[in-house]
Formats: structure tokens, sequence, C-alpha cells
């Protein structure tokens, strides 16, 4: 179902105790068939819509400081990602569909429809920018701009591991497997799996407090079985709608920006030219941080943002 303004529920409380968006309400907003998701909505209702997607092992807290500050002439949509953080997280279905960025996309767009935007700009990190990708692709209607952190789309991504250089994602393949395994093996030691991208992936720790990560942590451990069906549909459905893209010529008619670390240069591609052949608007950057960069450089990825919506 594609749910109107009138089916939307909201709660215009403050977000929970613990770690928050700043001036942000929560909203809980029907998207599907017994799917909702939990979003944090700020900013100038009359500005033009941004809406921010966050990455792994995160939740939409990720975007507290750029959200903050697009919030001044923007309205500006925060969700927790179908699966993650407090939004609803439906049982993987064998059809292999439930979590595919397709899915996840259809979510987005709903959402933003729900609180009145039938057109906004898309940014997401890590995982919310594959489904950015895919919501720029399957929509080009609704997304006006698309800003893409640190991540190569799918198809890309699994072309470019290989050798010994593919170890740094032994994540990707452990949740590639069959349902039952990686979710047993994940929800023995959560904590530790989760915890260890927190701390390798950021090259300021000091960027991830102790209460976020405490927060990240806590949202992970209690949805190990959906996180990993994010992630194993990426390794087969989204590899597929990627794959008929390609071979059918589509590509990204918006503006897009991609901000990366410099994983051309350590896994050996070039990853300016692969992201081109799928967004011919394309500005791409490396950048000095670390992974997490809407929390450790948050200045520079809204300027970089605020520069893509003037294109």
């Amino acid at each position: 179902m594609t749910p109107s303004t009138r089916d939307t529920h909201r709660d215009h409380a403050p977000t929970g105790p613990g770690p928050c968006i700043e001036g942000f309400a929560q909203h809980r907003v029907p998207v599907a068939d017994d799917v909702h998701l939990s979003a944090a909505v700020g900013g100038d209702p009359a500005g033009p819509a941004v809406v921010l997607l966050h990455g792994f092992p995160q939740t939409r807290l990720m975007w507290r400081h750029v959200a903050a500050d697009l919030a001044a002439d923007h309205a500006v949509i925060v969700p927790d990602l179908r699966g993650y953080g407090a939004s609803d997280k439906p049982a993987e279905a064998a059809d292999g569909q439930t979590y595919a960025k397709r899915t996840m996309a259809a979510d987005v767009v709903a959402l933003a429809r729900a609180l009145g935007h039938e057109r906004f700009a898309l940014a997401g990190h890590d995982r919310g920018a594959l489904v950015a990708i895919r919501a720029g692709l399957d929509h080009p209607e609704a997304v006006t701009h698309l800003a893409s952190l640190d991540v190569l789309p799918t198809l890309d991504m699994w072309d470019v591991m290989r050798g010994t250089g593919a170890a740094v994602g032994f994540h990707l393949y452990l949740m590639a497997q069959p349902p039952g395994l990686p979710e047993r093996m994940i929800a023995a030691d959560p904590d530790g799996f989760f915890g260890h991208f927190l701390d390798l992936w950021a090259k300021d720790p000091d960027a991830l407090p102790a209460d976020v990560r405490a927060a990240y942590l806590t949202a992970c451990r209690e949805a190990v079985p959906s996180i990993v069906a994010d992630f194993r549909a990426s390794s087969f459905a989204d590899v597929e709608h990627d794959a008929a893209d390609r071979a059918a010529g589509r590509r990204l008619r918006m503006p897009v920006t991609v901000l990366q670390q410099d994983w051309g240069a350590a896994l050996g591609f070039d990853a300016a030219g692969l992201w081109r052949a799928w967004a011919p608007d394309l500005v791409h950057r490396t950048v000095p941080c670390g992974h997490f960069m809407a929390e450790e450089s948050p200045a520079a990825v809204t300027e970089a943002i605020r520069a893509l919506l003037l294109r």
C-alpha cells in the first residue's frame, strides 16, 4: 500500500531518553502493509525537503549534526530504515524481497509522501546510500538530488571485492549465507561483532561518544535477523536489480555527489569511473576522515550536501 497523509501517525513529543536529534520530533509512519518507519522530523516545513538515510551499524542518530544544520532552511526527515532502530523489522520472506533495496527505497518514497513531500533530495550513508541509489533509479520523479557517502553501487562493490583485499569485507560474505548460520554466529556476541566495525572504521573515536556508541549497539543487538536480511538481499535481489538496470542503460538522472574514503587506491579500482557509469552529473570527492564521516566531519558533509542542492 501507499499511505496518504491521512494515514500518518505522528507523535510530536521529542524522541525518548538517550541521545537524539535535538529539536526534532518523532513520527511513526505507515509505509507498506504492516510496516511503519520511525523518523525524526524537523526544520522548516516550508523549505525544500531533504531525507537522510543512515548506515551500518548505526541508526538515524548518525545524522544528528548534519540534520541540525540543514534544519535552518530545509524540511529534514531522518528515518530509521526498515529493519533498524525503532522502525519495524518484518521477517525475511522466502522470495528475498523484504529487505531488497527496491523495497526499502519504496518505504522512503512513501514516508516522504506521507509527510507531504512528493519531491525531495536524498542523502545516504553506507546501507542508506544503497537505498538512496535504488530510490534514484526507481523513483527519478521523486528524487531531485542524491548524495552517497562511502559506498559503491552494489554491482560494482561485488566486482571489486577480490583477493586478500576482500578480507576487509568479511561481513558481506558472512551475511550472504543462507538463513540460520550468520544470525546464530552474530547473536552469540552482537556487541563484539557490531562494536568491531564501530572501532575499526572510525579514524576519530571521539566522534562516537559513549552514549551514542551504546545506542548503536543496543539497536543492533535487537535487530540481528533484519540486519542480516538486509545484507543478504545485497548478495542476491539487489545484484539482480542493478544488473537489470545496467543492461537496460538506466542511470541516475539527478545531480549526484559522492564522498568516499580512498578505497580505490587501497583495492585497485577507479571509484570515480565506476560511479560515472551510473551518474553522468557527478561530483566525486575522496575525504580524509573515516567511514563515519557525518559524525567525524559533519561540517564538510553538510557543505557538500548544500553545494549539491544548488546544482
